[in-house]
């Protein structure tokens, strides 16, 4: 709790932070933020908050402050004074609010954080002090004093004015505002001057809060122009609009090969539009790659590279997720493991998964697109995905002896066409189709009419040895010595005497000699 202290002027309040308090502004102001322009993001979001606040309120009390007032942030700057004013129509606040939710940094649990840090010489976690709700305090990386006026929606209200310049004290007096809602003001830096020009802040609007529930204004202009489309029903979206946000998220110039749209209620909550691209982008299969879905907590942008929201084989997914329900880090850079982030990725996973097997079950030709783009990415999910290996299984696909060229055949079709007495699925790898077709070891299969995958794709080589069974039955190599591929009559009546085997196996030793390392019967 903030102390309060004397002051000259009897209607000014001043207080002063604890030394704890101090402490952790410190921390706060220079070591928990990456990226000055976040400040505004914070801003916004409170705003918003304070926004969906009143409005919740006037669905059962009518006795607001100001009740026909619009709902709305607006910005207003001056580059020569180098001020940044962000205004709201929201909740407002209290006194109370100002000295225990603005004054005081956080709860008492910071204390404990505290103790902790200094115990353990640990860096900063900014995931334990997540749920401290100081965002407020990122704007003095770049002012060197904050005004804060705002009036609360109750009819009997008083304005009141808080001000600080981050250091060991702040004031709170009594001040004339008819209207409801929050102003803050930022007296900025001369290195931060960036943010009282136009330009400037709407470019960060557009990239952080774009799809804020409420018209947020520079001036006279309307900045976030995107709608919100994941909250809105299906039936509200025309496919224009939906491809047009596509384009907006995913910077791609191409409509999307197919989407998804889901409201999800039950033990997590959350919104999500998702979209599989028509042909997989540049770098999609390089390491470092790292565009993925962009996550937002009730509209306000926290990551644009979500990758805890899906696994890794199924990182050309592009969208938006939208949860109240995700415990983030004070920053809100970086989404901290969790059991709600696994729910969200269990259940999107499946979604996503359900609806690749509908495209092959009903529109093949839209399922070969996404395999030919996206193939080799997805079949590394049969080395990392167990929970929904079946899946991933059914829908892998493969070029085959009985396939035609470009064309492939999914593990449940090649069972299917299995000979009687078949005891394994049955593959040969190699660099092209063309290559492996002339190899001698077919001769037997094509012969006998038993049909041989040809993996040509680099990625087979890692990730089909991973199969070992499908269906109960073993994925074998027609490289192998050991296939059990006949009956001992047929085997029998085949074979050579015991002494001619060896002979000539002992002819092909000396002739090959150290070209090779062995040679054994088959």
């Amino acid at each position: 709790m903030a102390e309060t202290t004397e002051t000259k002027n009897p209607h000014v309040e001043e207080f002063e932070y604890r030394a704890e308090m101090k402490q952790l502004l410190h921390l706060i102001i220079h070591s928990l933020y990456t990226h000055q322009e976040i400040f505004l993001r914070e801003l916004i979001s409170n705003a918003s908050d304070a926004l969906n606040k009143v409005r919740f309120r006037q669905l059962t009390d009518h006795a607001v402050l100001d009740a026909d007032a619009e709902r709305k942030i607006t910005i207003t700057l001056d580059a020569d004074a180098r001020t940044l004013a962000l205004e709201d129509t929201g909740i407002g606040m209290t006194r109370d609010d100002l000295v225990n939710r603005i004054g005081t940094v956080a709860s008492s649990g910071t204390l404990a954080f505290l103790d902790e840090l200094k115990k353990t010489d640990k860096p900063l976690d900014a995931h334990l002090i997540g749920q401290f709700g100081v965002g407020f305090y990122a704007s003095f990386m770049v002012a060197d004093e904050i005004v804060i006026e705002t009036r609360h929606a109750d009819p009997d209200s008083h304005g009141l004015r808080w001000t600080s310049d981050g250091g060991g004290r702040f004031t709170i007096e009594e001040i004339d505002r008819p209207a409801r809602g929050t102003t803050v003001t930022l007296h900025l830096k001369e290195d931060a001057k960036e943010f009282a020009e136009d330009y400037r802040v709407k470019q960060i609007i557009k990239k952080y809060s774009n799809f804020v529930d409420f018209p947020i204004r520079v001036g006279q202009e309307q900045v976030n122009t995107v709608k919100a489309l994941w909250m809105k029903r299906k039936d509200e979206i025309t496919d224009e609009e939906r491809n047009e946000f596509y384009k907006f998220v995913s910077n791609d110039y191409q409509d999307p090969l197919g989407h998804l749209h889901l409201h999800i209620e039950g033990v997590v909550n959350f919104n999500a539009l998702l979209f599989v691209p028509a042909t997989a982008p540049m770098g999609l299969f390089r390491e470092d790659y790292e565009r993925s879905l962009h996550l937002y907590s009730s509209g306000v942008f926290i990551q644009d590279d979500a990758k805890a929201l899906l696994p890794e084989y199924l990182r050309f997914v592009r969208g938006v997720v939208d949860t109240e329900d995700l415990p983030l880090n004070v920053s809100r850079e970086v989404t901290q493991a969790s059991p709600v982030t696994a729910k969200i990725n269990s259940i999107l996973t499946g979604k996503v998964l359900g609806m690749l097997s509908e495209w092959a079950e009903q529109e093949a030709e839209k399922y070969d697109a996404f395999f030919n783009h996206f193939g080799p990415l997805f079949k590394t999910g049969i080395t990392a995905e167990f929970s929904k290996r079946d899946q991933v299984l059914d829908l892998l696909r493969y070029p085959s002896t009985k396939t035609e060229t470009d064309k492939t055949t999914s593990l449940k079709d090649y069972v299917s066409r299995m000979q009687e007495g078949q005891k394994a699925l049955y593959y040969l790898m190699g660099d092209h189709r063309e290559v492996v077709e002339r190899n001698p070891n077919l001769e037997y299969f094509n012969k006998n009419d038993i049909e041989v995958l040809l993996l040509v794709d680099p990625v087979d080589v890692f990730t089909f040895p991973h199969l070992h069974t499908y269906d109960e039955k073993p994925l074998q190599s027609i490289e192998k010595a050991d296939l059990d591929l006949k009956s001992e009559d047929d085997a029998e009546q085949d074979a050579l005497p015991g002494e001619d085997i060896n002979t000539l196996l002992a002819l092909f030793r000396m002739t090959l000699g150290d070209a090779v390392e062995d040679v054994v019967a088959s």
